[in-house]
């Protein structure tokens, strides 16, 4: 499939005594959307931290962009072009819309983040409300800018932080339950804004809910006690004998 936008091999994160992945491998190409699935405890969250600096690394081999490097430290991300969002969301309640978007900017300012939102310091305030703005553009939100994140319902939440997560306009986007907490209306939507955004970054996502994942993703990974159990399309994957005993369940194949 060509170059290897993210690439991890034999990726093994242990605990103390215990194994939370072993030897896991997993591969992300430009202008994909790749899914990583598996019941609770499979080690999926396990390995979002391990690639973005808060989980241990035992064992394994990164590549980013063909070329191998060094497990990143979380303040390396944007540099290496890798963004995540929170299951928790993890806005800023007392700060608008607008000024929670730019406190992805990070990568643009100088001085304090927060500051920087609030255009408190030098950092070049005008610059990130343009950019800002048209995150929030991306993911339909743009009249929201001068709302206050605690006025916002849960759904909508979801999009302003992922509008945060674009603003240092990364290649590999890690989306953590994107959908979790929707209802099947914002869920729809979800899958939409996802399709759209990966004409712009290429997205590795964990999420329970099948719908997303077999809708969005080119192709999944199935994880189960911290071991790949499979890999392929979202057809293989749902017709795959170890995915449905061990997460699916049949009626997943009907």
């Amino acid at each position: 499939m060509g170059s290897r936008l993210l690439s991890i091999s034999n990726l093994t994160v242990k605990f103390g005594g215990l194994t939370a992945l072993s030897k896991v491998h997993i591969d992300v190409h430009p202008g994909e959307v790749v899914g990583l699935i598996g019941p609770n405890g499979a080690g999926k969250t396990t390995l979002f931290n391990a690639l973005t600096g808060f989980a241990p690394v035992a064992e394994g081999t990164l590549v980013l962009n063909d070329k191998e490097q060094a497990w990143p430290k979380s303040h390396q991300l944007v540099d290496l072009g890798i963004s995540r969002t929170l299951q928790g969301v993890g806005l800023f309640p007392d700060l608008t819309v607008l000024e929670n978007v730019m406190v992805g900017g990070q990568k643009y300012a100088k001085g304090s983040v927060l500051k920087a939102a609030l255009g408190l310091d030098g950092s070049n305030e005008k610059y990130l409300r343009e950019k800002a703005a048209v995150a929030l553009e991306k993911v339909y939100a743009s009249s929201l800018g001068d709302s206050r994140a605690d006025s916002l319902p849960y759904p909508v939440t979801k999009r302003v932080a992922i509008a945060r997560a674009l603003m240092s306009d990364p290649k590999l986007l890690l989306l953590d339950e994107p959908a979790g907490g929707l209802g099947s209306q914002d869920i729809d939507w979800m899958n939409g804004l996802i399709h759209n955004l990966k004409t712009d970054t290429s997205i590795l996502l964990v999420e329970h809910h099948m719908d997303v994942v077999m809708n969005v993703c080119d192709r999944i990974y199935v994880l189960n006690f911290g071991e790949l159990i499979a890999e392929g399309t979202p057809q293989e994957v749902r017709e795959n004998p170890a995915v449905i005993a061990a997460y699916l369940g049949a009626e997943a194949t009907q």
